[in-house]
């Protein structure tokens, strides 16, 4: 590998980048030492510094997964290995005139998928754009960063909790030491998510050791319910060890094998309640002292400037997969655990019930829309906070009858639409209009990085007003938008608590 692209000296050493005419490139960077032999279901711990110059051309390995999950081009597909705690920098190729704000994105993926190696996050369109410094970072996902094993620890084999969590503030404290050098501002840090990525960040407000390691965040399409108290997050390592054969098999079992234990737990667990993912973090009243929920309502959270919001047709891209079939009310019961009783009056909300629209929608507003509302309206106490729902659709998205489904939204964020990949999605005729809609969404996206509002005219959000960013080809503000399926859902989650 090469030398001889742009260098920059950080903590632990020189590395050398990618020259890409107007941004530097630099890949791979480890922020932590490999979590491998003794260090599997350890901390992360700091990096061991190097002579000379290492070569950041390169993305490094995913963390361990299916591989069909990690497509990066035609027939490629990134490598696995538990070797994979790295990061990857963009910044302008030019001098900067001041220190320039920092977007950290923390990829989505249930937390036992995905990859900074997508070329949906290489981030190059919002630095050309927004004169940012974009960092991007892998994490421990699955058996190997969000199962609690912590019951099977011992004196001489300690086992640590919450892995890919603590791998995500380990990487901000690494932006923090070093991200000067790339003409980033440390003192202006937005993480932002999407799914996973979404829950890591409002998972990361009530994250005590996070605190002042950012300054704004960006929540897109967080699911809360991933992040799971300690009872239940226990009951399903101790599951999970059983199927695995052992507590002995913790240490010797293969990522593969421990990829199987989790594709049959998933399975157990999915014939109780369906949809259930056993891997989030945990409230451990340790590194995860309490739920971020409580804490944030508590203001013992970030507060920090919001963005959080949900797009129109979550649920789509999960009832429409493969071997899905179609949605019944008997499965949406399923998956929210509902009995009949506390499932009825949730249902009379939604017109068109049990039709299979309205059971879409009722799926993605339990996973993403309702706890999300929950999340705004607890921050909205104590610190400024802006709701959006994300409406648009390329015509080709609808005619597949996806409409504005769960990640359509990266395409505007990350600028698909500029390059060849819109040409596909707006061969429908609507490409212009996708244009102008991901400008829209940048611009606020980078506007908020930079001075903690967002560009469009979007009133923040209180729970009285409720004001909403529909962001569609037309952006417009609603208020309290569906206020009766609202209050259903408010409802919901007061007898659940019960």
């Amino acid at each position: 590998m090469t030398t001889d692209g742009p260098r920059v000296r950080i903590d632990s050493g020189e590395i050398a980048g990618r020259d890409q005419g107007t941004v530097h490139a630099y890949r791979g960077i480890p922020y932590a030492q490999p979590p491998v032999g003794p260090l599997r279901y350890r901390a992360p711990q700091p990096v061991e510094p190097w002579d000379g110059v290492r070569a950041a051309t390169e993305f490094s390995a995913a963390a361990p997964q299916n591989k069909k999950y990690t497509l990066v081009g035609f027939r490629e597909y990134q490598p696995t290995s538990e070797d994979s705690l790295t990061l990857n920098v963009v910044a302008p190729a030019g001098p900067a005139t001041a220190p320039r704000p920092v977007m950290v994105f923390l990829h989505g993926g249930a937390y036992l998928m995905g990859s900074s190696a997508t070329p949906l996050y290489y981030g190059n369109s919002l630095v050309e754009r927004g004169d940012v410094v974009f960092v991007s970072i892998n994490y421990r996902l699955g058996a190997l960063g969000y199962l609690d094993l912590t019951e099977f620890s011992t004196d001489e084999r300690p086992l640590d909790g919450n892995l890919g969590l603590r791998d995500q503030v380990t990487a901000l404290q690494w932006v923090q030491r070093n991200i000067a050098v790339f003409g980033g501002d440390p003192g202006n840090v937005t993480i932002f998510g999407e799914s996973a990525g979404g829950n890591a960040v409002t998972t990361l407000l009530a994250t005590p050791a996070a605190h002042g390691l950012f300054h704004r965040a960006i929540a897109q399409s967080s699911a809360p319910g991933l992040t799971v108290d300690a009872v239940t997050a226990r009951g399903w390592g101790k599951r999970f060890v059983e199927v695995l054969g052992g507590p002995e098999k913790i240490d010797e079992a293969t990522s593969e094998d421990l990829g199987r234990a989790g594709n049959r737990l998933m399975g157990e667990l999915n014939r109780e309640q369906l949809g259930v993912i056993p891997y989030g973090p945990t409230v451990d009243g340790d590194f995860l002292p309490e739920d971020p929920e409580v804490a944030i309502a508590a203001g013992r959270g970030a507060n920090v400037p919001l963005i959080i919001g949900t797009n129109r047709a979550e649920a789509t891209l999960f009832t429409k997969m493969p071997g899905m079939g179609k949605p019944t009310a008997d499965r949406a019961a399923h998956t929210l655990g509902a009995d009949p009783q506390r499932f009825a009056p949730l249902t009379a909300a939604y017109p068109g019930f049990p039709g299979v629209a309205s059971l879409n929608r009722i799926i993605g507003d339990f996973m993403f829309w309702a706890p999300s509302l929950r999340i705004a309206q607890a921050h909205a106490k104590h610190a400024p906070t802006y709701f959006y729902r994300y409406d648009f659709a390329p015509k080709t998205l609808d005619l597949l009858g996806y409409g504005a489904t769960h990640a359509s939204e990266l395409m505007a964020v990350f600028g698909v639409y500029h390059g060849t990949t819109g040409w596909v999605l707006g061969a429908l005729g609507d490409r212009r209009v996708a244009m102008r809609v991901s400008d829209g969404m940048q611009r606020d996206w980078i506007t908020f990085a930079r001075t903690g509002h967002p560009a469009s005219e979007w009133p923040t959000y209180n729970g009285t007003s409720r004001a909403t960013l529909v962001i569609d080809d037309r952006n417009r503000v609603v208020y309290d938008p569906s206020p009766e399926i609202r209050r259903a859902w408010e409802e919901f989650s007061s007898a659940s608590a019960r």
